[in-house]
């Protein structure tokens, strides 16, 4: 953590590892969303992209992702400033935003772990995935907390 590059760096000037390294590893963007076509409004729900191992919160096939999943979106500099549908929680979006890395963040607590005890994650919350549950269901799966900041991770790290 000597290197605190997310704070004396531009989104556009970090290598390629350190821009990975801001993924908190939440799993959060990898849930199925809905768009309300009249409002743009963002619904969330708890079904997964195929690609994602539920229990690790990490893409199966990430190198090969664009391939298997042509509409899995890539983040960039350009477009985390943009994206309505980041979860508040996001590394990305909080570094994009000024903001510092909350406490569970592996760059800040050294443990990829933390992210889940922070119940930041989308580990134990995904009830399948887009191969598993018919699309014309998914509103029936709506839920509001991949929107929302955990209340447990807000504050310090437990003892």
């Amino acid at each position: 953590m000597a290197d605190l590059f997310w704070k004396t760096k531009a989104l556009e000037e970090m290598t390629a590892a350190e821009w990975e390294s801001l993924c908190d590893g939440c799993g959060r963007c990898c849930l199925e969303k809905l768009e309300d076509e009249d409002t743009g409004k963002i619904y969330f729900t708890p079904i997964s992209c195929r690609l994602l191992d539920a229990n690790r919160c990490a893409c199966k096939d990430y190198s090969n992702r664009h391939q298997k999943v042509p509409d899995c979106v890539r983040l960039t500099p350009g477009n985390v400033r943009s994206l309505n549908w980041l979860p508040p929680s996001c590394g990305y979006r909080l570094v994009a935003e000024g903001k510092d890395l909350y406490w569970w963040h592996p760059l800040i607590s050294g443990d990829p772990e933390t992210v889940h005890q922070a119940g930041v994650s989308v580990r134990g919350r995904v009830v399948g995935s887009e191969s598993d549950i018919d699309q014309a269901d998914w509103e029936d799966y709506i839920v509001k907390w991949p929107g929302q900041f955990p209340k447990k991770a807000r504050g310090r790290p437990p003892k």
